[in-house]
């Protein structure tokens, strides 16, 4: 499976591109971050981010997209921009017929670190080595993308698969009360 994981931001969004199966290592495909000048009117600032996130889409053909669920900040300022550009990244995706799958911030350090309290150089280096670079992925942001990829393929692709087969078991014809399990057994 091959996962595009954006870590919304106005000013730099994070990129990343892992191809993963859940339990095992992942490789890294590629990463980024989109920037977008400060001093742009915002439209045209979500219309760079939606081209930019479009021409990767079509450029590593992904499975499916992870993108960060933006999480309450202080700032409203920044929780807009991030927001807005989280809503761009989701709306690519839709955009591409692509999954999309949202994920908080300590849902994404609990599956790479293990725990959902770590902090962003304790995520970059479980990512650097998660996905054996020599050097860790900079910015942050694009750290924090190829974070989501992983978290998405270790528990997201998972999490979907056994939601497909439940549905699918339980589905006319597999009967009854018939379980997937039990139609293999």
């Amino acid at each position: 499976m091959r996962v595009l994981g954006v870590d919304p931001g106005l000013t730099r969004c994070g990129v990343g591109v892992v191809d993963g199966v859940p339990g095992r290592p992942c490789t890294l495909v590629g990463f980024e971050a989109v920037t977008t000048d400060t001093g742009a009117d915002l439209a045209h600032r979500l219309l760079h981010l939606d081209r930019r996130l479009a021409e990767l889409i079509a450029a590593h053909r992904p499975d499916g997209v992870a993108v960060e669920r933006v999480f309450s900040q202080h700032n409203v300022r920044t929780v807009m921009g991030t927001a807005q550009a989280g809503a761009v990244a989701v709306l690519a995706a839709a955009r591409a017929g692509l999954p999309v799958q949202l994920y908080t911030p300590s849902e994404v350090k609990a599956a790479v670190t293990g725990s959902g309290q770590a902090d962003k150089a304790q995520v970059t280096a479980m990512v650097t080595r998660l996905l054996r670079l020599t050097d860790r992925p900079r910015p942050a942001d694009a750290a924090d993308a190829l974070a989501l990829a992983i978290c998405h393929i270790w528990r997201g692709g998972t999490r979907a698969k056994l939601a497909a087969a439940a549905s699918g078991a339980r589905g006319p014809a597999a009967g009854p009360g018939i379980t997937a399990a039990e139609r293999v057994s």
